[in-house]
């Protein structure tokens, strides 16, 4: 009997050890702390004891760069990295990186995580190629990656890629249609069709408190992105991180959104980049957050492993 609750306990032990293992820093968005570099993008790195995942790498290719070394983050040992989506401003500072910090470590962001579509050749209507990062073609991205030892890997359903942490994938537009801007095209079965970003894809960490999900421009929808991470796990959505794109959304919009953040349980809100600085003050206000437990995220803008914010500037 002994014998199989010591069996029982060394199961469970595991899982307490590694409750809420992610310290998360912001490190690229529109606002920035003394020293630090401030610009329309979105990045941040979840630090853990035994594995750290960086999301998103910035716009210009130099942004994050500066901003770890200003904020003294080591991005030497992390391994994988997520771009939630293909848009300059969350991939530009890849390669960068990766060129940085292989001398210090071989292997240092060389795993990279994109959903289904991140690769598909974007056109203007005049036939003028827009591609991630600084590249106006997708496959040359690619190319230039590979050349520096990145391997992508894409992401077609939920997916585990670290303890605790999941990918949604492609996210099922079922109730917000398309967040974002427009006039880009993609081929389609029959020529050319808009592009609605089907690539768009979420981080989701489940800590003890629920789901914290962080997107770069959250392009599905926001309640979209939410409903996936609920059906990997029913629990309540309790904080959103990063960008929600929600800058120029309408006022029923917000009320939609905030009615649906209420009932999932949000009790923590770090909402950066294209989110907007009204768009989050509208939706604490009607789900009544106290001021700490709402942050508008900057350049150093930090959730603790207990899921506290440390502010950084005037956000």
């Amino acid at each position: 009997m002994m014998l199989k609750i010591l069996i029982i306990l060394c199961l469970l032990w595991p899982a307490t050890v590694l409750a809420n293992p992610y310290k998360i820093t912001v490190l690229a968005t529109n606002i920035s702390d003394y020293g630090g570099l401030g610009e329309w993008s979105f990045s941040a790195v979840f630090e853990g004891d035994v594995e750290s995942v960086l999301f998103d790498t910035g716009f210009k290719s130099d942004t994050v760069l500066h901003n770890v070394l200003h904020l003294g983050v080591d991005l030497s040992q992390v391994e994988k990295v997520v771009l939630s989506h293909f848009h300059s401003d969350h991939t530009g500072g890849l390669l960068a990186l990766r060129e940085y910090f292989k001398p210090l470590n071989p292997n240092a962001l060389t795993t990279a995580y994109v959903a289904r579509g991140f690769f598909d050749q974007r056109t203007t209507l005049t036939g003028k190629r827009v591609g991630p990062g600084e590249f106006e073609s997708a496959q040359e991205f690619k190319s230039a990656a590979e050349a520096l030892g990145i391997s992508f890997i894409e992401i077609a359903s939920p997916t585990e890629i670290a303890p605790y942490l999941w990918l949604t994938g492609p996210v099922p537009r079922l109730v917000e249609t398309y967040n974002g801007p427009k006039g880009l095209f993609v081929d389609g079965p029959n020529g050319q069709i808009e592009d609605v970003i089907m690539d768009d894809q979420s981080l989701g960490y489940l800590t003890d408190r629920g789901w914290l999900m962080t997107s770069g421009c959250g392009h599905s929808g926001l309640i979209n992105t939410g409903t996936v991470l609920q059906s990997i796990k029913e629990e309540p959505v309790y904080s959103i991180v990063g960008g929600f794109h929600l800058w120029r959304a309408e006022q029923q919009t917000l009320d939609k959104t905030a009615e649906w953040l209420k009932k999932a349980g949000l009790e923590l809100m770090m909402g950066g980049h294209c989110t907007g600085i009204a768009a989050a003050e509208t939706i604490a206000s009607k789900l009544r957050l106290p001021r700490s437990r709402i942050s508008h995220a900057a350049v150093g803008s930090v959730i603790t492993k207990d899921l506290n914010l440390i502010r950084s500037s005037i956000e």
